[in-house]
């Protein structure tokens, strides 16, 4: 039995919170408000999965502090845009025998960083790893069998955390590639709101399909430039099948967005009408963009979407030049 703080109590800080509760560990939540932390405490609700009952020994702070001290582990598990200063605020209350888990997805736009290597910069003494695959909160919470990767620099880490989390219901392998791992699920919101984009326009089948194939070969080619070990990550769960998940699935709000977006609702608009909900494949198109150019990556889907996101361009042109550029082999 391990003791456990979860750093964000959103859809899937929950769900991570009932499986590791189900596999006999302590749990302690963080929330980001007071309102979020009544709610779990006093109602046993989470906003963002209102068919789910969390457990009595599930208890939620504002406090760092509280939550965090006499763990073991403590899972970052806030938007990304936050983490930076999530882990610079808790690296006083941390100590160096603490592992972190990383359960959040995206490309830091400044340093263009994974977030890995953001909380290693400030956490440089501490056991790193990070967990990540196709998991739709929505799903873990109701206990719908789920196969995700954990990867770290060490192995014997990578399988202890294995058994951390691994139960009848979610599945857990080891992935030595935390890069590939990390990118993969950065990437894919990306052509996820491409998806939903194509959804909005009313494209069908073929087009997502099509979509989905070439996006990937663009998540390929930018992986293997920014230094990923291996290319059959992509192929794995937290790259093909994070992919899919999120490009087909009504539970995705990087499609919800893209829909809205292609229906011809603006960037803000679409955020808004989901709640103002963060949608990370929009924070990530900048990080990408800025991947592609200093790398010089042929990418041509990530491209159109950094500026139909960006700078408003219409989707529709996007979509017809990326089907009038010149003809080339498929590889």
């Amino acid at each position: 039995m391990k003791n456990i703080a979860i750093l964000g109590s959103g859809g899937w800080g929950i769900a991570l919170s009932l499986i590791l509760h189900k596999n006999g560990h302590n749990v302690k939540l963080w929330s980001f408000s007071e309102e979020e932390k009544n709610l779990i405490n006093n109602e046993r609700r989470c906003k963002y999965l209102p068919d789910v009952t969390i457990p009595d020994g599930v208890v939620s702070y504002t406090s760092f502090e509280e939550a965090i001290t006499g763990t073991d582990i403590i899972i970052v598990v806030t938007p990304s845009f936050a983490i930076r200063e999530t882990v610079t605020k808790i690296k006083d209350i941390v100590t160096k025998d603490q592992i972190i888990v990383l359960a959040s997805k995206g490309i830091e736009a400044n340093t263009l960083k994974v977030y890995s290597q953001v909380i290693e910069e400030i956490l440089p003494d501490n056991p790193i790893s990070v967990i990540s695959g196709p998991s739709h909160a929505e799903e873990v919470s109701k206990f719908i069998p789920t196969c995700v990767v954990v990867s770290s620099k060490s192995k014997d880490l990578s399988m202890d955390l294995q058994d951390l989390f691994m139960n009848d219901i979610f599945r857990v392998y080891i992935n030595n590639d935390m890069i590939g791992v990390e990118l993969g699920g950065a990437l894919k919101n990306i052509i996820a709101l491409a998806a939903g984009i194509c959804t909005g326009l009313g494209y069908g089948d073929n087009t997502e399909a099509a979509l989905i194939t070439r996006g990937l070969l663009e998540i390929i080619r930018i992986g293997k430039a920014y230094g990923a070990e291996d290319s059959n990550t992509f192929y794995g769960l937290t790259g093909f099948g994070d992919l899919f998940v999120t490009c087909g699935s009504d539970n995705s709000r990087n499609r919800r967005c893209g829909i809205l977006i292609g229906q011809g609702h603006s960037v803000q608009e679409a955020k808004e009408m989901l709640g103002g909900m963060v949608v990370e494949g929009i924070t990530a198109s900048e990080a990408a963009y800025e991947l592609i150019c200093k790398y010089n990556v042929e990418a041509p889907i990530i491209k159109e979407i950094y500026k139909v996101i960006n700078f408003g361009k219409s989707p529709i042109e996007a979509i017809n030049d990326l089907m009038s550029r010149e003809k080339k082999f498929e590889f």
